[in-house]
């Protein structure tokens, strides 16, 4: 029996999530699920202990809907993990690069590697999933069909790796949240951040305002991002990080601040910064 607690994560085993959770989680089970909902969900209902949520990326920006999903989800940020997006052109056992015709990867992925396919004339075809496309070769025989996936995906599903690190671009990194039922507010290291969620009041210039308390505080904000609420103009929500823990007295004062112009202030998580945080 498996009694090793479980991490849930969006997408196939082997995708760049699953590798977010083996790299932050390795003791952890990891839990494929099909979307970002039904991953909160297995949080919520106890199916999993954590979840692994992607946020950002270098090259793609912020991922779409997570903004939304997060503070609605009634879970709590209590880790974050960056992962170096490295792609890999993988094909079952036995095949060569120059028997590879076509290359099956998700949308993103493509496009990243296109230096490389035009190199050696491959032609690419978009995937639901990344993951799934290195499965699909494997439980089908596919030899003159590659994916492009993780080292990882490779190892999970028996293929061979024929190119490594094929990525144009040498800066593509995600960062993911990790999520729970029960906040950690403990100091855990000297670098801390602090993320949270705020809807101004409807006065003119509260945001200017609310924002002048971090900075007459010196609290470095590192993200702020406005999203609609309910799909009305008129409410909007405000997505921020923040470093610094909220028992720091600068912290504490700027988020007072910050609550004397808001109508709303929810914090959704307090956890470490990682260490690739540049």
């Amino acid at each position: 029996m498996n009694d090793r607690p479980r991490i849930a994560f969006q997408g196939e085993l082997g995708a760049y999530s699953h590798q977010a959770c083996h790299d932050a989680r390795p003791d952890y089970e990891p839990l494929p699920c099909h979307s970002f909902d039904e991953t909160i969900e297995a949080v919520q209902t106890g199916a999993a202990e954590l979840a692994m949520l992607p946020v950002e990326n270098t090259t793609y920006g912020r991922v779409a809907d997570i903004h939304r999903l997060l503070p609605e989800s009634g879970l709590h940020i209590v880790d974050e993990a960056f992962v170096r997006v490295h792609i890999s052109l993988m094909a079952l056992p036995g095949v060569h690069l120059d028997e590879i015709e076509l290359v099956r990867a998700h949308l993103v992925l493509l496009p990243q590697s296109r230096s490389f396919l035009n190199q050696l004339g491959i032609r690419g075809e978009a995937a639901a999933d990344s993951a799934g496309a290195a499965a699909d070769i494997a439980k089908h025989g596919l030899r003159n069909v590659g994916a492009l996936a993780s080292d990882l995906a490779a190892e999970t599903y028996g293929l061979n790796i024929l190119a490594r690190h094929i990525e144009d671009r040498d800066h593509n990194t995600t960062r993911f949240l990790i999520m729970a039922r029960e906040p950690n507010m403990e100091r855990r290291g000297a670098s801390m951040m602090t993320t949270f969620v705020f809807r101004v009041r409807n006065i003119p210039a509260a945001l200017y305002k609310a924002m002048g308390g971090f900075a007459t505080n010196g609290v470095n904000m590192t993200k702020l991002e406005s999203y609609m609420v309910d799909g009305s103009f008129s409410a909007t929500q405000f997505y921020a990080d923040i470093e610094g823990h909220p028992d720091d007295r600068s912290v504490q004062l700027a988020l007072e601040e910050l609550e004397y112009f808001t109508d709303r202030l929810d914090i959704l998580g307090v956890y470490p910064a990682d260490p690739q945080r540049r």
